[in-house]
């Protein structure tokens, strides 16, 4: 079982659980992470740090957000790894708490 990232991330991108992970699993869009699902090692050390509370257990994934198990797959195999924390988006204080931001994620990779 691997852990997602979830719409809460859209508009943020906190690095707090880049710098957390042991096996370097992330991914970096835009204006989201992702998960690799593969390398994932679902040891949790992510889920607690995210400032937004956007990284799940896979079976924990609200039904709300089961696209995003998807999205996660299929990102990680087309963006950048990421494996040192970054500065949030400059928008991220603002966007923490916006609710329904799907239709605001960005598919591209940064930059």
């Amino acid at each position: 079982m691997a852990y997602i990232v979830a719409e809460p991330c859209i508009k943020c991108k906190y690095t707090d659980c880049v710098e957390v992970c042991p096996v370097n699993c992330f991914y970096e869009g835009a204006n989201f992470l992702a998960i690799h699902p593969g390398e994932c090692i679902d040891c949790g050390a992510c889920e607690p740090v995210c400032p937004t509370k956007a990284i799940f257990p896979e079976d924990d994934l609200p039904a709300k957000w089961a696209e995003y198990k998807a999205l996660n797959a299929d990102f990680s195999t087309k963006w950048p790894n990421i494996s040192q924390k970054k500065a949030a988006l400059p928008e991220a204080e603002q966007f923490k708490d916006v609710q329904a931001k799907r239709e605001l994620l960005d598919p591209n990779p940064p930059g």
